[in-house]
Parts: C-alpha cells; structure tokens; sequence
C-alpha cells in the first residue's frame, strides 16, 4: 500500500488541494493535517475553535475556520437555501451550518475546499449526508457508491459497490462501471471492468442475471473508451483457463481487474474474504460518483488512515 501512497503523493504534491476535516477537535486528524501541510502534499482547513488545541500542536500552514466566526456566513447560509432549494428555511440553515460537516460540505461546494475527509467521531451518515444534499452526485451519475482498493504485494483490484447501495438498478450498474475505471486509473490500473453474476455469457437467465446483461449494454453505449464485460461469474473474469472455456471471445474475460458486483450483500461479503481469507489489504470505502470527493473515516481509525484517506481524496479531485 506505501508504495500506492507514494505513487498518488507524487500527483498531488504541490498543486495547492485544499482539504476539508471537520473534525478538528480529535488529535488524529491534527496530527495528519500538520503533516500533510508540512509535506506540501495539500492545504489543510480544519474546521474548529483553536482553543480547544493543546499549544504543543504547530498548526503551520494548517488554516483553522471557526464556524462561530466565519466571515462568510451570510453568504454561506443563502447559498445552502438555495441549494436546498425550499427544504430548508434561513432560520434552519442558520442552526444547521454550526454543524462542522455541513459547514465543511458547504466550503466544498462554494469551492473554498477541493474535498473533505470526515467520520473519525462521526457516523458514515453523518459524513455523506450533507454531501448527498449539498455536493450532490456528477453529472450523467444518479447515485454515489462506494469501493475498496485490494491490496497484496503487487496485484492491485477495484471492489465496488461495497458499502452504499443494497439494490442497484442495470442504470446504476452502468455508471459503477465506468466511475470505477476512473478509480482504477487513479490507482495506476489499466481498467479491465467486469459486471459480475452467478451466471456467465447467458449461461443462466433469471431477473438478476437480466439486470447485470442490460448493465453491461449500458455501459459499453456509454462509449467511455474503458474496456467492459459482463455478465460473468468470478471465476470466468479472473481465472484465463476458465474464461476461454465460458467466454472466450470476452476482451475483459480472464483477465479482469475491476469489478463491479450486482448488488451490496455480494459487494460487501466479497471484499471480507478476499481480506480475510486472501490476506488483502482493503482501503475503503473511497465514494465514488459526486460532484467532488467526500470520503468517510472509520472511527477506529489511526493519524496514518487520515493521513492516507486525504492522499486518495486529493488525488480524486484530478480525475475529469
């Protein structure tokens, strides 16, 4: 994984990025931030009271924003109602914007911030909801997912989605494939992107498998220029010997490096035993799919996680 880590370093050092952590009351997410900035890699705002930092803490080139004194909050709340558009009255943006991941989201969108990285003392819902609201999915995506980085020694695999959504229609599918062949060439993977199944090249046909078959068309009209297939089992898009005897005219088949699963219960349950049982590392969920990168932290999370979720996040901001 040090080794992806450099790789994106090297994309991001210097080009100014400047990231949102809301949290900046938890020393974990100081300390990555002092370090970040110290390292050139991105400008980090933290989104808090100074006060509440012990002084042993050289806060640098970090930027510190108190909500409490912000000098644009007026601005900022019209343009949260206007965002809302009628969901939300002045008096309610007025009480909401104290809360830091809103504020923070909203830095994002008045683009005062590239990206924000949240959710060491936050739940995930916490931390995706105002981007939902706010920041809002890219144009030509209906829905934000989420996916793993697979990690052992030199093989490298995209797993999504594996944290957002239970039930993606073929649409959704469509769009996971090619947001996760970006996700794929920011980590230096040529993408080679399979639609997964429980059946292979029409070899069983149910609603599911339709799902995954009307995915795959979708995705190839896109014309994205990405390499895509499906549907496939596992086996038929990793393994070469079993993919010429179930698919041998597949230019994906075989030889697959991105996957994209029907639905979350596969999703979720693939990416635990290839860690468990394939000793992968998983880094993720990265969100994929919005306006611009909002990731969530685990709250079990250490300074070296922050750290290394900010790289991934400053690197999403450059891929078009």
């Amino acid at each position: 994984m040090a080794d992806i880590i450099s790789q994106l370093k090297e994309k991001i050092k210097g080009k100014d990025i400047k990231i949102v952590f809301p949290e900046f009351s938890d020393v974990r997410i100081v300390e990555a931030a002092i370090r970040l900035a110290k390292e050139d890699l991105i400008q980090p705002i933290l989104i808090g009271d100074k006060k509440t930092i012990s002084p042993e803490y050289d806060l640098g080139n970090c930027e510190v924003i108190d909500p409490n004194n912000y000098e644009a909050y007026a601005e900022m709340v019209d343009a949260f109602v206007e965002r809302r558009k009628g969901k939300a009255t002045k008096e309610d943006a007025m009480k909401l914007l104290l809360d830091e991941n809103y504020f923070g989201t909203m830095l994002v969108f008045m683009n005062k911030a590239d990206g924000l990285v949240s959710g060491a003392i936050h739940s995930t819902g916490d931390t995706v909801r105002p981007a939902l609201q706010i920041i809002k999915t890219k144009p030509g995506v209906s829905k934000t997912f989420g996916y793993f980085l697979m990690v052992r020694d030199e093989e490298k695999y995209i797993f999504g989605d594996c944290a957002i959504n239970p039930n993606p229609s073929s649409d959704d599918l469509a769009e996971f494939a090619i947001e996760s062949a970006k996700a794929a060439e920011m980590f230096g993977i040529e993408p080679k992107v399979a639609l997964l199944s429980f059946s292979t090249n029409g070899s069983a046909e149910t609603d599911e498998t339709k799902k995954v078959v009307e995915a795959t068309k979708k995705a190839k009209a896109m014309n994205s220029g990405y390499q895509i297939d499906g549907e496939m089992q596992f086996d038929a898009a990793f393994v070469s010997s079993v993919a010429k005897k179930k698919y041998p005219n597949s230019t994906v088949a075989g030889k697959a490096n991105t996957f994209v699963f029907p639905d979350l219960n596969s999703g979720n349950i693939g990416y635990k035993i290839a860690q468990r049982l394939g000793n992968f590392e998983a880094m993720g969920p990265i969100l994929a799919g919005l306006n611009k990168p909002v990731n969530d932290l685990s709250r079990g999370c250490d300074s070296e996680d922050v750290y290394n979720t900010a790289i991934i996040t400053a690197a999403q901001t450059l891929i078009k």
